[in-house]
This record gives C-alpha cells, structure tokens and sequence, in this order.
C-alpha cells in the first residue's frame, strides 16, 4: 500500500491536536509527516506514534516539499492564504475551516452522505461546520424518503467549539473571572451567540448551519432557519431540530431508517443522548425522535456529538481516506 505525504496546519490549536491523536488510532498509511503553526509556536515538540517531532512555522515555503495532502486546523484567513499556496503545489487541502465551505467549485463533505463528491476535488476539500455535520447525517436519509421542506434548528454548543479560548473563558468564569473571548461570562450561564452578527440579526455561525445544509443535502429549495446558543459545557454539541417533510411518514419505519444510517447511533424511547454520551466518540447520536403535531408531516429529532471529533478531526481524516483510497 503506498503511503501518504501528510502535513497538519495548525497543529498546536485543539483541532490539530486532535487529529493528531485520531490519525494514530485509525492507522492511516503515513510515509512522512509535517506539523506547521505559528511562530510562537515554533520548536515546541508533539509526539507521533512515537517518535518527537519539532513544530514549524507556517510560511509561504512550508509547502515546498513532498506532499500529498495537507489537513488545514487554522482560521479562515489563514486557510484562504495558504489552502492556495498548497493547492499550488499540487497537493490536496482539507480544509477546517469556513474559508472555502461555499465556494462552487469546492465539495463540502460528510463521508457517510456524499464521498463521491471527493473524486471530484478541484485541490481543496471543505470540512463542514460542526453543527451542520451531526445535523445533516438524519437529516440525509429522512430527505432522501420523505423530501424534507423546512428545518428549523436551535443548537446548544459546548465552548470546545471556540478552541482553547472558550475552555478558558468557561474555566476563569469557575474561579469568579471576567471572561476574555466570550461577550458574557459563560460560567453557569448561556446565551444566543455563537460567532458575531450579521446585518440580518442570525449570527455567522447560524447562517453556516443555513447555507451548508442546503449544499450538502444539495437543494436550495429547503426552508432552513436556526439559534445557535453557547452553553457551560466541555465537549459535545448538542441540537433540536424540528423539520417539515413534503411525503408523509410511518415513524416507526422511519426510526428503522436513521438506523440504516452509517455513522448514527439511534435512541429508542425513552432513551436519549447526552454530551456526556459522545465524549471522545466518532459516531452522531439521536434520540427523542417524534412527530411534530401541529405540522403536516412535522418531526423532532435530537442529534448530540463529540465536536472536535467527528464535528471536526475524525471527518476531516475520514475525507482523507476517502482521498487516499482512490490514489491507491
């Protein structure tokens, strides 16, 4: 088997580190590997199936020898600059970030609904938002029988999902401090606002949820509104999600579908998932599923996971595989 040319970009922030730590458990074929971030960063050391390696700082020559695939854990601006300079170079960006998510010519990929879509790559490959990634995976399979026709999200995300400025902000917030990142103390509190306002009044990370919906399930026609809520939490998004079908459904056949579903961990009555339950996991939990009566064809569905794993890491390295098995 030949192996890959492996490069993380931004491999001290949590994302990176994390995949660092699922490239080693899933055994993916590596021949060499390269770990970038910024200078301030620079000759610190992080371990490797063994073995030390330095940390390098992320420049326009970082790119400038063997690889083939460069996962990218940095922000957007970041990822704009560099995403290029690397596709440049021939070699195959996955991408964390919101950077490229939305731009034609970029598939946005969840493995387990579109992987045929990496085939497809153009140099770079887009990693969808961790909310819209535990969303859309029942999301695809009930759109796919029952053509869904309006979604209506509100979202309880952990402060992971800011990096290791949320987790400071939430652990100074248990010691009596002002919070630094967060706009209000987090600590035993939450409030309405992931990411910053948009002129419409929904936040960016609300419009994320909207747009990359849409892409991955592939129809604009699809109604979608959302609140994205921070809450006091380590680890693990958690989502309600409320949807209209256009075809009416048995919802025990339906149930019988999500299970079908890669990837999908389902809950029967009257069990359910907590963040407690996806810790360190790779698989999307669902439970509380069931009809919306004041809707034609409504339904609830609650959908938790790990979000610096599959809502990050894992399924970044998972499009990796995917990649990597077609250059066999």
């Amino acid at each position: 088997m030949r192996k890959a040319n492996i490069a993380i970009v931004g491999a001290t922030g949590m994302v990176g580190q994390t995949a660092i730590k699922v490239l080693e458990e899933r055994n993916f074929p590596i021949d060499s590997i390269s770990f970038f971030a910024s200078k301030n960063s620079v000759d610190q050391e992080v371990e490797f199936l063994g073995e030390i390696y330095k940390i390098e700082e992320l420049n326009e020559y970082s790119f400038d020898r063997p690889l083939d695939i460069a996962l990218f854990c940095v922000e957007e601006n970041l990822s704009a600059l560099y995403g290029k300079i690397a596709r440049n170079k021939g070699i195959v960006v996955i991408d964390n970030s919101s950077a490229w998510r939305m731009s034609d010519d970029v598939p946005l990929v969840v493995p387990e609904i579109n992987q045929v879509l990496v085939r497809k790559h153009q140099g770079i490959i887009a990693n969808p938002n961790c909310t819209t990634i535990q969303a859309v995976l029942p999301l695809a399979i009930i759109h796919e029988y029952y053509q869904i026709k309006r979604i209506a999200y509100t979202s309880y995300q952990a402060v992971s999902g800011s990096g290791y400025r949320g987790i400071e902000d939430l652990e100074n917030g248990i010691l009596g401090r002002m919070p630094i990142y967060y706009p209000k103390p987090i600590f035993n509190n939450c409030f309405p606002q992931v990411d910053g306002f948009l002129d419409s009044g929904y936040t960016v990370e609300e419009n994320k949820m909207i747009q990359e919906t849409k892409k991955i399930l592939a129809d604009d026609t699809i109604v979608i509104t959302a609140t994205c809520v921070r809450i006091p939490v380590y680890v693990g998004h958690s989502i309600a999600i409320n949807l209209e079908c256009v075809k009416p459904f048995d919802l025990e056949t339906l149930i019988k579908q999500l299970k079908m579903q890669k990837g999908l961990v389902v809950y029967d009555f009257p069990s359910y998932p907590t963040t407690i339950d996806v810790v360190n996991q790779d698989l999307v939990h669902v439970g509380r599923i069931r009809r919306d009566y004041t809707a034609a064809n409504g339904l609830h569905l609650w959908v938790v996971a790990d979000n610096v794993r599959k809502g990050a890491a894992t399924n970044a390295i998972q499009i990796a595989e995917v990649l990597w098995e077609g250059e066999k």
